[in-house]
């Protein structure tokens, strides 16, 4: 795990907002395209894309060798809700990405300058309480479009589009809010001859930057903050996002299986119930058969693009579709009848709270059924590891955490071809 952070000049690094992300307990994973990194293919194992800025151009691959592999992965990030911070080149990439275009600009802006906060900005997760008026530091010579529905941040006369926001956690900033006295240094070092369009640049960033410091830190704090809340959603969306599409074909022959294991909840017609992890919805026509028309049924999942795949198949016929974090689930107490889950409780960061959770939600007699079609040794020896003591979905670690949590474990089964664990609310 790890905040991914595509360096494309060695002088164009972090600075403070790595000093952030550290403080928030998040590890960076350079990949330095000037030195020759490959660009990875796969976000797996990362909790946020950070692109920097560079002397490239977001418009054209002259120069840039790495552009049209940045921009699938930051197609990718958007697509899997991977949290992502763009910084000057960086962020017109993000918004080529998202459908937006970079293009030349008008001439280079280098030097401190102002940039005013949009009223969008106030209710913004970063910028919220930021004073309207900035002064940053500029560092480009292009400009950029941004996409259809991206939120307009912060604009300055010559330029007017020097922050947004698109999708639900991504990040544009044409300006360099990462910067402290060794990055300008290290800017003016690097590019002389742009640092010299800006005579006392130098000279000026004490001064500068005491005056930025407090909104810098609130904002990069508040993204470190906000990719360590949602790390483990995060890596759930990169894991599942890709394997959406071919999930339900992979997996059509367990159909049956799940059928038969949602036969034994004993839920009756006219209750509700959920299914939490529902992916693309493999149990939710037997969930409905069983509840009937008058019923409710209800699939969470955290990943959209599992979701999509359920409705490609037609099963938001059967239920209620909802991206939701299956460990605070958006509903009352003693709102359900029953819940189903297949593969979920061992893969979350804390199963204990997770059941207590489900529990608040289910009223007094209702069911939990736990499932997955193969068994705990088979799934253990299929992925080349020996079965684990500490495996939560273990029956000595199991009850006692069911127990604790509300619910009364009746049965439990564990062979190879499937795992089964039923439980009552007490």
């Amino acid at each position: 795990m790890g905040v991914l952070v595509v360096q494309h000049a060695r002088d164009e690094g972090p600075y403070v907002l790595g000093e952030a992300l550290a403080a928030a307990g998040l590890r960076m994973r350079l990949c330095r395209v000037w030195a020759g990194d490959p660009v990875p293919e796969s976000l797996s194992g990362t909790e946020a894309l950070v692109v920097m800025g560079g002397p490239q151009s977001a418009h054209s691959d002259a120069g840039f060798p790495s552009r049209r592999a940045e921009l699938a992965l930051l197609r990718r990030a958007l697509e899997a809700e991977v949290p992502v911070l763009g910084v000057c080149l960086g962020a017109q990439l993000l918004a080529v990405a998202a459908g937006g275009a970079a293009r030349p600009g008008t001439g280079l802006q280098v030097g401190w300058g102002e940039v005013r906060l949009s009223p969008e900005a106030a209710r913004d997760p970063l910028f919220a309480g930021t004073r309207e008026r900035l002064r940053v530091l500029h560092w480009h010579g292009d400009a950029m479009d941004i996409p259809d529905g991206a939120v307009p941040l912060a604009s300055c006369e010559r330029y007017p589009v020097q922050a947004f926001r698109t999708g639900g956690a991504a990040w544009g900033l044409q300006f360099h809010l990462e910067v402290d006295e060794t990055a300008v240094d290290a800017f003016a070092t690097a590019f002389p001859h742009e640092a010299a369009a800006a005579p006392g640049l130098r000279r000026a960033a004490p001064e500068e930057l005491a005056a930025l410091a407090p909104h810098r830190d609130r904002v990069l704090a508040r993204f470190a903050a906000l990719v360590a809340e949602r790390s483990e959603r995060t890596a759930a969306r990169a894991f599942f996002t890709p394997r959406a599409d071919a999930w339900e074909a992979r997996f059509a022959a367990d159909g049956p299986r799940y059928a038969e294991a949602v036969a034994r909840m004993d839920l009756r017609r006219g209750q509700t119930v959920l299914d939490l992890g529902c992916g693309s919805g493999r149990a939710l026509p037997a969930l409905r058969a069983q509840v009937g028309d008058d019923g409710t049924v209800l699939g969470m999942d955290v990943t959209t693009a599992m979701l999509k795949a359920a409705v490609r198949e037609g099963r938001e016929r059967q239920a209620g579709l909802l991206v939701a974090d299956c460990s605070q689930l958006p509903l009352p107490e003693g709102a359900v009848d029953g819940i189903f889950s297949a593969g979920l409780l061992d893969h979350l960061p804390d199963p204990a709270a997770a059941v207590r959770e489900w529990a608040r939600v289910t009223g007094p007699g209702g069911i939990l059924l736990l499932f997955h079609p193969s068994g705990r040794a088979e799934r253990a020896a299929r992925h080349g590891r020996p079965l684990s003591p500490d495996d939560p979905l273990g029956e000595p670690n199991l009850w006692p955490v069911l127990e604790a949590g509300g619910w009364r474990l009746d049965c439990y089964e564990d062979a190879d071809e499937h795992f089964l664990a039923r439980a009552v609310r007490i």
